[in-house]
């Protein structure tokens, strides 16, 4: 059954990763390997010798257990799952919502102001700086769309916005791995209590910022970055005159969930949806709609339409969401027939952890990083919170990416938008990507 689990999952990855090449969006083979391989540990679950408790990381010997009992054991496991799951996607499409919220009023055009310089490195420079900082508040992948959208507007040659973009991704990767908030993994990460808001702070901001700044260093003495760019946009007006207050607005809200969860010690979604709440009513209130969902004759039919609140809502990247379900809960399946467990004490017993997790940052410029981090969770999960190698494999996960423009949401999207092809970038980024990666584990390895 494991082997047959694990088919599952090797065929359903290849159709993820050959998404552009079999014309499926990758959340369909996500959603489909999950089904069978949950359907095949149901249908095999009386010849299961073992199964691993989620509630004591431990694995359990199934023998003498009666068939009722078994099938109760694995709708346990499910819901656990399920439930930690749910944590984390109600956590993103909160975080969607706000940022659909500050783009409904223009807010991002905001950065476009700190943009007045003609000189290509200076603007280099503040772009992946902006992408640095910006990331760890919002996503990377947000982070990526904003800044691209902006130099469209700054720079007219498409080919030197491929460079720029490069950096994006560099910069925006590597800042969404220091903060619990910037990427799915570290978010991950932070709702399974494996790392601390602070303690995560403080030890991967250095090594984050190197991976952003070696590259920026190298690329000071590139000369396509010597000179100026030809034309910029020069003027500062906004379609919204709410928008700066919206866009800080948004992000302080943002940056004030995980202070709740400090101060409240409930899950992080629940500080999400109060600074989701109370963003929508800042939004409703200022684009002078009533907060209703019903006529005044109680026919349920209005539902606030154009709203910044619904039209945020109705943006939110489902298919995104509908794709980590199904990646985390095949991850789940693996996990609870004690595969993960049995390659991690495999893995504990023959590789030094901190050759295993640079190893790991490495696959994820393949692999999507949200299943080796979820997979890591399973085999490290006796380390304690705040441990350095949950620091250690946050950093590597997150930025590690960066090295292949397939191998993070940050680099697909600029593809998309740039048509960066795979080799172009392989030949221009990938070192320099390196460079930053190998630099901030140097670091981090120094530091603690």
């Amino acid at each position: 059954m494991e082997l047959l689990v694990l088919i599952v999952f090797v065929i359903g990855y290849l159709g993820i990763t050959l998404e552009h090449a079999i014309k499926i969006d990758k959340l369909i083979p996500a959603l489909l390997m999950m089904a069978v391989a949950w359907a095949v540990i149901a249908l095999g679950i009386d010849g299961a010798q073992s199964w691993f408790d989620p509630h004591t990381s431990s694995l359990i010997s199934l023998e003498g257990i009666q068939h009722e009992d078994r099938m109760h054991l694995m709708e346990s496991t499910m819901l656990h799952h399920f439930g930690k799951t749910a944590e984390i996607l109600i956590f993103l499409m909160g975080a969607m919502a706000i940022v659909e919220m500050i783009e409904f009023f223009d807010g991002f055009s905001t950065i476009k102001s700190m943009i007045k310089t003609k000189k290509k490195i200076t603007l280099l420079w503040i772009v992946s700086i902006l992408g640095f900082f910006l990331s760890s508040i919002i996503d990377n992948l947000t982070a990526t769309i904003v800044l691209i959208t902006i130099l469209r507007k700054v720079i007219s040659d498409q080919q030197l916005r491929m460079w720029y973009a490069g950096f994006i991704i560099i910069a925006a990767n590597a800042g969404g791995a220091w903060t619990p908030i910037g990427d799915v993994t570290t978010t991950m990460l932070w709702m399974a209590k494996k790392v601390s808001t602070v303690q995560l702070i403080e030890y991967l901001i250095i090594p984050s910022l190197l991976c952003t700044l070696i590259p920026l260093i190298i690329a000071s003495f590139l000369p396509i970055f010597k000179g100026e760019i030809d034309a910029i946009e020069t003027t500062n007006e906004r379609s919204n005159k709410y928008g700066s207050f919206m866009f800080y607005s948004g992000l302080i809200l943002i940056i004030c969930v995980p202070v709740f969860k400090t101060l409240t010690h409930l899950p992080p979604y629940v500080g999400m949806m109060l600074s989701l709440s109370i963003f929508a009513i800042m939004a409703e209130y200022i684009s002078n709609r009533k907060i209703t969902f019903t006529d005044p004759g109680g026919n349920d039919n209005v539902h606030t339409q154009g709203g910044p609140t619904m039209k945020a809502l109705s943006k939110i990247e489902m298919p995104s969401v509908l794709f980590f379900l199904g990646i985390l809960m095949t991850v789940a399946s693996m996990e609870s027939l004690g595969m993960i467990f049995n390659f991690g004490e495999q893995v504990k017993a023959t590789i030094d952890l901190n050759v295993f997790i640079p190893m790991l940052g490495v696959a994820s410029a393949i692999i999507d990083n949200v299943p080796l981090v979820a997979a890591s969770i399973g085999m490290f999960s006796e380390f304690p919170v705040d441990d350095h190698t949950w620091h250690f494999i946050a950093y590597a996960a997150g930025t590690g990416g960066s090295m292949l423009i397939i191998g993070s949401a940050a680099g697909v999207v600029a593809m998309g938008m740039e048509k960066i092809s795979f080799f172009w970038y392989l030949k221009n980024i990938t070192l320099l990507a390196l460079l930053g990666y190998t630099g901030g584990i140097v670091s981090f390895l120094l530091l603690t």
